[in-house]
């Protein structure tokens, strides 16, 4: 792969005008066995590049700890890229938004009371530097001026909707260069005079993200960049979805005409999604506008590739568009991957999460109720108990502040949830006479990840109070759920919650499925060890995507931590529901 620079107002590689037709697929949210078809499909829809986030919290899951092996072969993933004779644009961060747990800071950055995040300060500097050496490390040798894919970097993400501060971008920008790349370096930005001053440096190309308007969007862009070449960084062809809202669609023509319009201008663009994938596991974030709202599990994003690999009309629309101005690839796609509905998997097994601590959790003795990140701990679930003596009169139990979803518990007994967006005390209790254990059990429902609530520590974060008086005095049980080999299932008679439930069911062939979980209320479901994400009655989403990988020919196991209220059975289907 050849250098892209810029003269003029244009691209330019190999001496010739260059228009930059990209795709965003992040490897990150795609399980690794699939990486090759769906990189294939990108191109041959005729983009001529791929553009990915770097998720640091996976990368370093502990201080200095780092990972880039499976999922995480980020190498791998831009060399398969490469392939399929795809440019490689890349965007480290380190912050990255994208609807991912606080926009792929690692959550032990919090740990720090004091921390600042996305600015100059110190300690933060620290740990974002010790992430570029690890990183630049592997990507260096990667650039195109060495014979590599990688033709860009970005320099921070959407910096000037958060803050602007000039001298911590600049050491991103310096951090960058000083370890060894040399290629083109950009920054992104929403079209508005404030992003586009607080988040952007004079010597660093300017793009602009958007979904619609795309003459208006340059026309800002032009008034604070007159020269070069004019580029969407994020053209945003469809949209996520929140837990308790419509599933976001958008209609493929509409979508086509814009980018039909913005490249009949010239312009540059990358499609965000081109394919969503799933934010598996803890990993999806949550925003914070009108109060507190998760993100669910699919980032399927009504891209032009769906969550679980299909092409879609909007993929056919987008290459019919691409086709106008530059030459398709005389090459079909892959075809659709199989899925198979493997029918109803029954419950069969249960063991209660209050019988589980002592193998899921070492307690932690704690004078306050602190959040999970004072306990090392990133991701899951975090049980706070204590004692509370009665008699005492009937008064609310108030957590200053829920982060984010908590069950409360008297001597075992369920007493109601506790809901960080919550306006009015939702449990309200009165003890007798005697000791009492008070059992709270905190669900981190994902990070925030844009904005100025990006300090999202999980857990009770404040402190917990019955009535006026503050509670002290706690035993910390840690959750991350990262390992469940140690529980010990018994029988499932009793199908209340919080429990463990476990069945098996037998594959002759794997083939991408979807588990449906009708009449069960709230939880976190495992095949084979792997969890796959969220679930919550509510909707919109209504299944979850089992890619065949997961899957082994002959017995597996599912596990299903359901919160309140189970059945005996589950399905496996054939086709998704998101809604």
């Amino acid at each position: 792969m050849r250098p892209v620079t810029i003269e003029g107002n244009e691209f330019v590689q190999d001496g010739q005008p260059l228009q930059i037709i990209a795709g965003a697929m992040h490897y990150f949210r795609v399980v690794p066995e699939y990486w090759e078809d769906r990189l294939s499909k990108l191109a041959a829809c005729g983009l001529n590049a791929l553009e990915t986030y770097v998720c640091w919290n996976l990368h370093e899951p502990r201080p200095g700890c780092f990972d880039f092996s499976g999922r995480l072969d980020l190498v791998r993933y831009l060399e398969l890229a490469a392939e399929q004779g795809l440019m490689c644009i890349v965007r480290p961060g380190p912050y990255i938004c994208s609807e991912w747990d606080l926009g792929g800071l690692p959550a032990w950055l919090l740990a720090n009371p004091g921390m600042r995040l996305r600015c100059a300060y110190p300690p933060y500097l620290e740990a974002v530097d010790r992430f570029l050496d690890a990183l630049m490390e592997r990507l260096a040798p990667l650039q195109a001026s060495r014979g590599g894919p990688i033709v860009a970097m970005q320099v921070e993400n959407e910096y000037g909707s958060y803050g602007n501060d000039k001298t911590y971008l600049a050491h991103i920008r310096d951090g960058l260069r000083a370890r060894g790349y040399e290629g083109l370096l950009f920054t992104s930005d929403g079209p508005g005079d404030f992003m586009l001053e607080g988040g952007t440096l004079p010597d660093v190309l300017k793009v602009a993200n958007f979904g619609s308007n795309p003459a208006g969007a340059f026309a800002k862009l032009r008034e604070w960049q007159p020269t070069g070449p004019l580029m969407c960084g994020e053209f945003w062809n469809g949209w996520f979805d929140h837990w308790d809202e419509a599933h976001h669609t958008r209609d493929p023509q509409d979508a086509a005409r814009v980018l039909d319009e913005m490249l009949g201008m010239g312009a540059s663009v990358s499609i965000y999604m081109f394919h969503g994938g799933t934010n598996f596991g803890f990993l999806n974030g949550a925003n914070h506008g009108n109060g507190y709202e998760p993100t669910i599990s699919s980032y399927d994003d009504d891209a032009p590739i769906n969550e679980s690999g299909d092409l879609t009309p909007k993929w056919h629309a987008f290459r019919e568009v691409i086709g106008k101005y530059r030459p398709l690839p005389d090459v079909a796609p892959p075809p659709d991957l199989p899925k198979r509905a493997y029918g109803t998997v029954t419950m069969t097994e249960r063991v209660a999460l209050r019988d589980s601590l002592d193998v899921l959790a070492t307690p932690v003795p704690s004078a306050t109720p602190d959040p999970m990140e004072y306990f090392g701990q990133n991701f899951g679930f975090i049980l706070y108990r204590t004692e509370v003596v009665g008699p005492r009169d009937e008064l609310p139990i108030v957590l200053q502040d829920c982060h984010d979803r908590a069950q409360v518990f008297v001597d075992g007994e369920y007493r109601g949830v506790i809901y960080r967006n919550d306006t009015e005390p939702q449990v309200v209790i009165a003890f007798g006479p005697g000791s009492h254990q008070l059992d709270l059990l905190v669900e981190n429902m994902g990070r925030v990840n844009y904005g100025f609530h990006l300090h999202d520590r999980k857990g009770i974060t404040l402190g917990a109070r019955h009535g006026q008086q503050f509670l002290f005095g706690w035993t910390i049980y840690p959750l991350p759920l990262e390992d469940l080999s140690g529980l010990q299932f018994g029988p499932a008679g009793d199908l209340t919650g919080p429990a463990f439930f476990r069945g098996r069911f037998t594959v002759d062939e794997p083939a991408d499925t979807f588990l449906a979980l009708p009449g069960w209320t709230k939880g976190i479901c495992w095949v084979n060890g792997f969890n796959l994400g969220r679930y919550w009655e509510i909707g919109p989403q209504r299944t979850l995507y089992v890619p065949a990988p997961l899957l082994r020919t002959g017995g597996n196991e599912l596990i299903v931590l359901e919160l309140h209220q189970a059945r005996p059975q589950v399905e496996l289907r054939d086709q998704p529901d998101l809604g």
